[in-house]
């Protein structure tokens, strides 16, 4: 609280800019402000997915061929590594070192990275260490680059919402723009990875978001975009798989017998993503269980993920199942692997290399071996439906697609955003209807199973329960004291509006009021009445003429829900946030809020707030 040196030195007239210190305070609730830093937020996800990429292909050269190069084509198999059989100790190598990174800087960076964002913002106040983004890009680089059966998405949501979160401290911004730009950097990374703005903007909704409103929805929407920019800026603006014009066109061609053939394969989608997520937690439970020490547990694991890749390199001639898989999901949709034996091994060693490299202790993301599991899936199905039914129709192609769709949905619990982002990614608006059948289905059976997916289960284990309905209630449970954005002035009953004005010329925002006698608060004018009174020029008649004594005090870190009560039960239009309840001084006030700030700040209906209106 400080005096304003352009009012007369006997002025009494006291200003708090809503409850912050220091140059930021005049910032973090400008809109235009917070929108500049979604965009900052969009290309430093955009410009992290880029360095991210680059430097998997770093590790990747210096585990398999000894080699400084960061060239690395995710669509094509890599070669054959110069260590012979000593690749086998490859992934044990890299596997020791994520764990060192983990357990020595920034325990968060193990796992796939996603529910610790979630427990974040549902659990820690939207605060994630600045030493994450680091940390998980280093272990998760390494995990991938040595050969560990996992993705690279959620390391770059991780690395994303950190930043966002990080930014957001270092400017104190609110809790409500944390979580924003946490979701925001969560979005981006999605949207710079796949080259999918708009599935970027959907797993925002679908998973971090805690409230969907113009006031969220559109930093989101800033960040997605200018990353996915960024992203095309670096590595051109390709899709993450392709798919040939002609397969694309078959869509238009679809009989009553393919649809009912997709509505099977939404079916078998949500029990592999089933299998998918129970795979990999009875697999962590197992090596916790069997072996304590997480070096010897992780080195383990590699061991056996380093002995399937040897295998397949030996008798099939490529990895297959090591790293991101995006070069044998690129061969299913281009239909080189046709052999339902093989597509089924492929299938099964992805389910158990994933599920060893992140239950012993690596750090990757789902998103990748779920787009691999559901490719094969799909492949697999549509081999043994043509087989077994000739003229059904069914595109391997198609068919691998629209698996990968479904297995996002079950697996992850984002069906908009598995459906958008294979729509995204093949440019295909005819494949819609078959990916909102197959994803919603596959999205439905692992649903009717359990509620918990590949993200929440891990939550659930500590006991940290996410909400299925995401934007309905979590901000009710805050302190009132989060959403104060509009100014408070303290002033003596006798002053007039035109001794306001002299606040107001250099254009800030219109205040509340609180009139105060003495060392006591008596009574407030609320920035609606206050706005009203100038627009109608009437200034110079006494502040107290106009001031209401209709309000009630509660401390500062009453709860949003339990202040929507006493608005209900009191049937007042203000109430005086205090550090101390009641106020033993005029300076015990914090803030005022009013039932319009709740109504704006909450989106609830008018008649919670005012049951005694009438309609």
């Amino acid at each position: 609280m400080a005096n304003d040196s352009t009012l007369p030195a006997n002025m009494d007239i006291l200003v708090m800019e809503r409850n912050v210190r220091g140059w930021q305070g005049a910032f973090r609730t400008n809109p235009a402000f917070h929108l500049m830093l979604t965009f900052f937020v969009g290309i430093v996800a955009g410009l992290g997915a880029v360095a991210f990429r680059r430097l998997i292909g770093l590790m990747h050269n210096a585990f398999f061929f000894g080699q400084i190069s960061s060239r690395f084509n995710d669509l094509q198999h890599s070669a054959a590594s110069i260590w012979g059989l000593g690749v086998v100790l490859v992934p044990v190598l890299g596997g020791l070192v994520v764990v060192w990174l983990v357990r020595t800087f920034a325990p968060e960076a193990k796992g796939h990275g996603v529910p610790e964002v979630m427990d974040a913002i549902y659990y820690g106040s939207g605060v994630i260490r600045p030493v994450v983004v680091l940390v998980k890009a280093l272990a998760s680089s390494i995990s991938i680059g040595s050969g560990g059966s996992v993705g690279r998405e959620g390391p770059i949501i991780q690395i994303g919402a950190a930043f966002g979160s990080s930014l957001a401290q270092w400017l104190r911004l609110q809790e409500w723009q944390r979580l924003g730009l946490i979701a925001a950097g969560a979005g981006a990374g999605i949207a710079a990875t796949f080259n999918t703005p708009v599935g970027g903007i959907l797993f925002a909704i679908e998973l971090m978001l805690v409230e969907v409103s113009a006031r969220t929805l559109v930093p989101v929407m800033i960040a997605t975009g200018t990353a996915a920019f960024v992203s095309r800026l670096f590595l051109g603006n390709y899709p993450s798989f392709i798919i040939s014009q002609h397969i694309v066109n078959q869509t238009l061609r679809q009989s009553a017998d393919t649809y009912a053939a997709y509505v099977l394969l939404g079916l078998l989608a949500g029990g592999a993503g089933l299998l998918f997520t129970s795979s990999l937690y009875w697999t962590e439970d197992r090596f916790e269980h069997w072996i304590k020490n997480p070096y010897a547990r992780h080195a383990a694991g590699m061991l056996g993920v380093g002995l399937v890749i040897y295998f397949m390199i030996t008798f099939t001639g490529h990895y297959y199942v090591e790293g991101v898989g995006y070069a044998t999901v690129q061969d299913i949709l281009d239909g080189v692997i046709a052999q339902p034996g093989f597509l089924l091994l492929l299938l099964l060693l992805k389910i158990l290399t994933f599920s060893v490299t992140l239950g012993s202790g690596g750090s990757g993301g789902v998103f990748s071996p779920a787009l691999y599991v559901g490719a094969a899936l799909g492949g697999l199905y549509a081999v043994i439906a043509n087989h077994l039914l000739p003229g059904i129709g069914v595109s391997m192609t198609i068919a691998a697609a629209l698996g990968m769709a479904g297995m996002v949905a079950a697996s992850t619990g984002a069906a908009v955003t598995g459906a958008v982002m294979i729509f995204e990614m093949t440019s295909d608006y005819h494949i819609i209807i078959p990916l909102i059948i197959v994803a919603s289905l596959a999205f439905g059976v692992r649903r009717l199973m359990t509620r918990e997916t590949v993200y929440t289960r891990k939550l659930i284990r500590r006991g940290h329960f996410i909400p299925e309905a995401r934007h309905s209630n979590l901000y009710l449970m805050l302190p009132a004291g989060e959403f104060i954005e509009t100014p408070l002035i303290r002033v003596k009953g006798g002053r007039t509006l035109a001794d306001i004005a002299v606040l107001l010329h250099r254009g800030r925002e219109i205040p509340h009021i609180l009139v105060v006698e003495g060392t006591q608060p008596r009574a407030v004018l609320t920035a609606p009445h206050v706005r009203d009174l100038l627009r109608h020029r009437q200034i110079s008649t006494p502040i107290e003429n106009f001031a209401s004594a209709d309000w009630f005090s509660v401390p500062v870190d009453y709860q949003i829900y339990d202040l929507v009560a006493r608005f209900r039960a009191t049937h007042h239009e203000c109430a005086l946030l205090c550090r101390i309840d009641p106020p033993e001084h005029h300076e015990d006030v914090v803030a005022i809020v009013t039932i319009e700030d709740v109504l704006a700040y909450t989106s609830l209906p008018m008649r919670l707030l005012r049951p005694h209106m009438t309609q």
